[in-house]
């Protein structure tokens, strides 16, 4: 394997991308992106899947070349790719040698300046050769790299084989690895994935503090809230064209929904004109047609001698409706819940000592009224899903008693798949309710009415769509039930990162009692006003 070196660029390093464009399998995938990461600055990318978060890091790191456009970089680049640079009988420290590679040969020139000091020119190399290592604190590289390999409770024996360590395992140590070798910039793809709580702190404050550059993929909210200094957008646009939004996360939710208002006014304002222009071409049509034949014997004369402007009107009209082109596209939908209330003051669950057999073994109780919030925490396997389950009633309790009013579970899993489509799913759910006297007929909502899934999704196959529009269609069943409690498990799982806060937002204001069981760090800081239950 062959390493090209890079000289350090520290205070000049840079990264610039222009009007990159790139199409897979005929599909577009980026489409006229536009980046500068000078040192100081913290890039964050986000989008949909399938947006081209992983291909634009790919094409940055010059692994693949774009269709069209420019990248320029200047200085040393670390990536977090997807394969590990090492082959499979390789060690943990052959992992760490590739990524310190720049380091070790940056210590090389600075050891053989050092023995040329004599020779002519020696004192300006032997200068030079200092700099470049005191500029990446190349003597320090290693212990670096030692202090992220225990923060992310990665392996810290160097002779351990990399065959032997689990997939999450290895991407801490490679990451370990970046974090240390001082990088000038740095493309990370998804860094969260395998932390813990600990790595997590560890790596925000590694980035926090990265004199250089970054470049980061990610859908961790609380991440991007306090690490990058601007956000890349590459979901559509009204002119199909990625955003950039600087002042931080903060600044990305507030200049995204103005740039959506924006959207929405302006293709409202296309649509009502073109009805105007397609209304008036009707009215001329109607003229036309009564001008054009009058009652025998009565102004036959006269309304001969308009015809001639009427089919003027006529033709003009539908020139201005040909020329009127809707030119800004739909804007995306918008989470549109429907109202969930209870009646104030009354009981509307209550589970008293209940326990699962090796899943909830310390009896819980539960008492909850109409507006009630409460959060379920806990480590991984202490029974906060089996307690939502046990609440929802889909879980008989083996000890203690559970009595309620209408619950809704949104569960971490989808169920199975079905063959039918979406719109069928979700109407026979509806007939299903109706029918059981659940849900009145005049409280049924459609499907399409709560900006959850796109028409093109509506009529796929439930075993067609991607697993985020399942997420989405499991959570548009779960409200068309008007449920007064909802139990919602991991809610932000598979679902965008915009969805997810139009969702916090709606449970914020609901009428209904809500119970929430989340690992997700920004959901937890918005929810920080909840009532706790640590299991």
């Amino acid at each position: 394997m062959s390493t090209i070196v890079m000289p350090s660029a520290r205070s000049r390093a840079h990264l610039n991308a222009a009007d990159l464009r790139l199409s897979l399998g005929g599909r577009p995938v980026l489409t006229g992106v536009d980046l500068t990461v000078s040192p100081g600055d913290r890039l964050g990318v986000v989008g949909e899947n399938g947006r081209g978060k992983t291909t634009l890091l790919r094409v940055l790191a010059g692994a693949l070349t774009p269709d069209a456009g420019t990248v320029h970089r200047s200085g040393t680049l670390g990536v977090a790719g997807q394969e590990l640079p090492v082959a499979g009988d390789g060690t943990v420290g052959d992992l760490i040698d590739v990524e310190l590679a720049q380091v070790r040969a940056v210590l090389r020139a600075f050891e053989s300046a050092s023995l040329g000091l004599e020779r002519p020119g020696g004192a300006e190399a032997y200068a030079e050769a200092l700099t470049a290592a005191e500029s990446i604190g190349a003597w320090d590289a290693d212990r670096r790299v030692d202090v992220s390999l225990a923060a992310l409770n990665a392996v810290t024996d160097r002779s351990a084989p990399l065959a032997g360590l689990s997939v999450g395992q290895r991407y801490r140590v490679r990451l370990a690895c970046l974090l240390g070798a001082g990088h000038d910039l740095l493309l990370l793809d998804e860094p969260t994935n395998h932390l813990d709580s600990g790595g997590l702190d560890h790596l925000t404050a590694r980035l926090r503090t990265h004199p250089g550059g970054v470049v980061l993929v990610s859908h961790d909210r609380a991440l991007l809230s306090d690490v990058v200094t601007a956000i890349l957008d590459l979901d559509p646009t009204s002119d199909d064209r990625p955003r950039t939004y600087g002042g931080g996360y903060a600044g990305y939710l507030e200049g995204r929904r103005a740039e959506r208002e924006r959207w929405e006014s302006a293709y409202r304002d296309q649509r009502l004109e073109h009805q105007r222009l397609a209304q008036d071409l009707s009215a001329a049509q109607n003229r036309l047609v009564s001008g054009w034949r009058p009652e025998k014997g009565t102004g036959k004369h006269t309304r001969a001698t308009r015809a001639p402007g009427l089919v003027r009107a006529v033709h003009r009209r539908q020139e201005e409706l040909e020329a009127h082109r809707l030119d800004v596209p739909p804007p995306p939908l918008r989470f549109q819940p429907p109202r969930l209330d209870a009646p104030p003051g009354v009981t509307l669950l209550r589970a008293d000592d209940v326990t699962v057999r090796g899943r909830l073994d310390v009896p819980r109780s539960v008492l909850l009224r109409a507006g009630d919030r409460l959060v379920v925490t806990g480590p991984n396997g202490s029974g906060k899903s089996s307690l939502l389950h046990v609440l929802a009633g889909r879980l008989a309790p083996d000890s203690g008693s559970v009595r309620g009013a209408r619950t809704g579970l949104l569960a971490q899993e989808s169920p199975v798949t079905s063959g039918l489509r979406a719109f069928e799913v979700f109407e026979a759910e509806i007939g299903r309710l109706v029918t059981a006297g659940a849900l009145g007929r005049a409280d049924a909502v459609g499907l399409g009415q709560l900006g959850l899934l796109p028409s093109e999704a509506l009529r796929r196959p439930v075993a067609e769509l991607s697993v985020g529009q399942r997420r989405r269609l499991d959570l548009a069943l779960l409200l068309a039930a008007r449920p007064q409690v909802l139990l919602l498990d991991e809610p932000t799982n598979h679902l965008s990162m915009a969805l997810v806060e139009e969702l916090t937002e709606a449970l914020a204001g609901t009428g209904a009692a809500v119970v929430l069981a989340t690992h997700d760090r920004q959901l937890l800081r918005d929810t920080e006003s909840w009532p706790r239950l640590p299991l």
